[in-house]
């Protein structure tokens, strides 16, 4: 039976192209790889290519212009970014902050620590680390990022020994 490898790329429909680009780029960090904000070649709908390592992954993300739906149509459920430290979960939790985006929820999962937000169109996004416990899912206790990183993975080691007895 045919494999695949993993996810390549996510590609999401917006309205304000300008907007979104900046706050992925700005924000959340990602580097525009290629884009086509003219619409060559889609029609008129301009198109931005985004990665978090462009030398390794041309695109992990896509925007294109051309959101059709109704404000409250549910279109993604959510887009995941990993972050390579538990500080960068704090560093990012003060830009969403500063950015007045709605933070719904930071949560352990044990096997991660995710911040879950809205983006400025309304697509839930989530940013998580990856604490390498195998905690069986779903999982999702509240967490203070305030805590230290050895607490915060204590913690998650705990839930994974209550989960496996």
């Amino acid at each position: 039976m045919p494999q695949t490898t993993g996810l390549g790329h996510v590609g999401i429909h917006v309205n304000d192209m300008a907007k979104m680009r900046d706050f992925y780029t700005r924000v959340i960090g990602l580097q525009v790889s290629d884009e086509d904000l003219e619409g060559a070649y889609r029609n008129g709908l301009g198109m931005c290519f985004l990665s978090s390592d462009p030398v390794a992954e041309h695109h992990e993300f896509v925007l294109v212009e051309g959101r059709l739906s109704e404000d409250d149509t549910q279109l993604v459920q959510q887009m995941s970014f990993k972050v390579p430290a538990i500080q960068d979960l704090r560093d990012y939790k003060r830009l969403i902050e500063q950015e007045n985006l709605k933070i719904d929820r930071i949560v352990s999962h044990g096997n991660a620590f995710g911040m879950y937000f809205f983006d400025p169109e309304g697509n839930r996004v989530e940013l998580y680390y990856r604490t390498g416990l195998p905690v069986p899912q779903p999982h999702g206790d509240p967490i203070d990022l305030s805590r230290s990183d050895e607490d915060l993975l204590a913690d998650a080691r705990e839930v994974l020994i209550s989960k496996t007895r």
